[in-house]
């Protein structure tokens, strides 16, 4: 098993017989440093198969577990594999599919390579089976998810009305956008207090990734499925009904807000879609919460999650290597430090490192824009968002930030990019109110540098995008620009772009914490951690 796949019910578990079969489960060195992963992330994951070790040995279940720093730890599946075959010796290995694609080559070469049969099933925790969802792209350039939403609205009966949407709509975002009021207070959200297992792990992960990005100190994620069903039913009764509402907004000192935060629990097999989208279906229909709240939760699992899967594996592993706007420019080093006068990016990289987390609208209309409209490289991007977050993984992650945050797939995914000035942020959280630059100057001295920003990434990218109806709005008051305003405008962009590599490196961690280079996309895990 997978350390992703923490469900009682996965597929290579279905028809596990006690008396005979063995459970192979393991830490391994390369997994954790492919990129290096932030250490709540690494610590996350180490805890919860731990006790879902223990869980699976307290049924009566052979449970083959091998520590991170046990003797003889190869750090890679592949070697752990062969190891457990020969201590075993085993009739047939069976494994479910992985959620990457260079950990699916590798199952390929297990087949060839290992001395006992190996099957390979299909993963039964998403509801919509990669093959169907490559029959329903068949050969489309463009895959727009509301379609495929509505679809999976349909095939599974989610907020349906007989053959009609609940509400008589698809789709409520349009009053999902609310900024929060001066002075809302919003819910607390529960934590969990580490036991003596994660404790134990947060010291091998300090130990052993101490040159990795983040802290541990603030660790509160929920490890098993029993907390991982408290911090959800938590959620429906404190957060879903006000979800729609403020699922956009920001607000400094407050990262979680009204978000479910049950990403990283449902990503690892902790929570399937399928129990947290009718749980919330059964909130709106008892009158607990509204419906453009429900729908705009349900949206994110059964359409968006679902969406993203099915496209990843539909497109890889060509799709990771496309970039329709030609973006070259490095990583600027404050990714990683959080050192920069820019407010929003300054307060949601220190949530991230704090927290391994930022909310969808964080993670795509702040850090995202800003690397869109800097032009920064897809892959470098790419990997930082492979980094940081608890909930990341490369199915999830890489299209959305190579198709929607960064539109380097060149419309697959989004009809246009999700390029925004500084007015966004300013309107959707405070984060402008205590900023070094001035978000309602356009160009100039002080101003906000996402004003500028946008303006270049337009003029830059014109002939390319000024025919797409879902811009002409912006091309329209670019057009009344004169030759002079955008001459202005393309000189201080540059000199914004050209100082964003200017800052030393710091000391410590963050001195080894950006990677050196994008992951291999088709290689197996199977190199010592990157310098």
């Amino acid at each position: 098993m997978l350390g992703d796949q923490l469900t009682r019910r996965i597929a290579a578990l279905t028809d596990l017989d006690p008396d005979h079969d063995i459970v192979l489960m393991v830490e391994v060195r390369a997994e954790a440093t492919y990129v290096r992963h932030h250490k709540q992330k690494i610590a996350f994951l180490f805890s919860a198969m731990r006790h879902f070790a223990a869980e699976l040995e307290a049924e009566g279940i052979g449970v083959d577990y091998v520590r991170l720093d046990e003797a003889g730890n190869t750090g890679t599946f592949t070697g752990e594999l062969m190891r457990a075959v020969a201590r075993h010796a085993p009739d047939r290995v069976v494994v479910t599919e992985p959620g990457e694609w260079r950990v699916w080559s590798m199952m390929q070469d297990w087949r060839d390579d290992c001395p006992v049969p190996v099957e390979i099933r299909d993963d039964n925790r998403f509801l919509c089976p990669r093959a169907d969802f490559a029959a329903w792209a068949g050969d489309r350039r463009a895959l727009r998810m509301e379609t495929f939403y509505r679809g999976m609205r349909r095939r599974t009966g989610l907020l349906m009305d007989g053959a009609e949407p609940a509400g008589g709509r698809w789709n409520f975002d349009s009053e999902n956008r609310k900024a929060l009021p001066r002075g809302h207070v919003p819910p607390e959200r529960i934590g969990f207090a580490p036991d003596a297992i994660t404790r134990e792990v947060l010291a091998l992960v300090e130990a052993e990734f101490a040159d990795h990005f983040g802290d541990t100190e603030a660790f509160a994620w929920p490890v098993t499925r029993t907390e991982a069903l408290a911090a959800f039913r938590h959620f429906l009764a404190v957060g879903l009904p006000s979800f729609g509402d403020y699922q956009d907004a920001m607000r400094a000192g407050a990262p979680f807000l009204y978000h479910a935060l049950i990403a990283p629990a449902l990503n690892a097999g902790l929570l399937t879609a399928g129990e947290v989208c009718r749980a919330a279906e059964r909130a709106y229909r008892a009158g607990a919460a509204p419906l453009p709240c429900v729908e705009g939760f349900i949206r994110q699992v059964l359409g968006w999650r679902e969406y993203v899967r099915g496209l990843y594996w539909a497109r890889m592993p060509d799709y990771a290597a496309s970039n329709a706007l030609g973006a070259t420019r490095d990583l600027p080093w404050f990714y990683w430090s959080g050192k920069t006068d820019m407010n929003c990016l300054a307060q949601c990289i220190a949530d991230t490192r704090t927290h391994a987390y930022a909310h969808h609208i964080q993670r795509l209309m702040v850090t995202g824009n800003f690397a869109l409209l800097a032009g920064l490289a897809p892959s470098q991007v790419e990997e930082w968002y492979l980094v940081v977050y608890a909930d990341a993984y490369e199915w999830v992650e890489l299209p959305n930030v190579h198709g929607m945050v960064l539109w380097a797939d060149g419309g697959v995914m989004g009809s246009k990019p999700y390029a925004a000035s500084g007015a966004y942020i300013d309107r959707m959280s405070d984060y402008c109110r205590t900023c070094a630059y001035d978000v309602s100057q356009k160009i100039g001295a002080g101003a906000c540098p996402f004003n500028v920003l946008y303006w270049n990434f337009l003029i830059t990218h014109a002939e390319r995008l000024s025919g797409n109806p879902r811009l002409a709005m912006p091309y329209r008051n670019l057009d009344r620009m004169d030759a002079g305003r955008r001459a202005e405008i393309r000189a201080q962009a540059a000199r914004i772009l050209d100082g964003l590599d200017a800052p030393v490196p710091l000391q410590g961690d963050l001195a080894l914490s950006a990677p050196a280079g994008r992951r291999a996309t088709t290689a197996p895990a199977t190199t010592a951690s990157r310098p």
